[in-house]
């Protein structure tokens, strides 16, 4: 995504395009995986320096909060961040916590009433189990 894309998206979404916002999301944008806060703030204040950590976080926050950027939680490690391009699930690793995007297809929704007065916004699957680099060595280890 270029950088007018980038800033259509963000005011679109409501958001000013400030320097360290567009720096984030064209992070994510060009990002093949899906990384923690602190490994996106390294990579903004690599190229600006001035990019403070809270500025970063609370521009996660704001992306979120816009839906230009899905949170991916993670028990028990960080929260990982992936720009929302295409629809897609995602698949988390039990051993190594890989996060790996994962075909969309449609979900049933909530049966009518079954979710009170509640509005949903979306609704996602994770899969979790190991992936493909750590399940060869499980089966490894059962068999010795």
């Amino acid at each position: 995504m270029d950088a007018d894309a980038i800033k259509h998206s963000l005011e679109g979404s409501g958001l000013r395009c400030t320097a360290q916002r567009h720096a984030v999301m064209a992070f994510l944008m060009d990002h093949k995986g899906h990384p923690t806060a602190a490994e996106i703030f390294e990579a903004v204040n690599r190229l600006d320096p001035r990019s403070s950590r809270a500025t970063t976080y609370n521009n996660l926050r704001d992306l979120v909060q816009a839906g230009l950027v899905r949170e991916v939680a993670v028990e028990g490690r960080a929260a990982r961040f992936d720009a929302k391009g295409m629809r897609h699930h995602h698949f988390i690793c039990d051993r190594c916590g890989n996060v790996e995007d994962m075909e969309w297809y449609d979900v049933p929704g909530p049966a009518s009433g079954s979710l009170g007065k509640r509005i949903l916004r979306e609704c996602e699957l994770i899969f979790r189990g190991l992936c493909t680099k750590c399940a060869p060595r499980r089966v490894a280890r059962q068999g010795s």
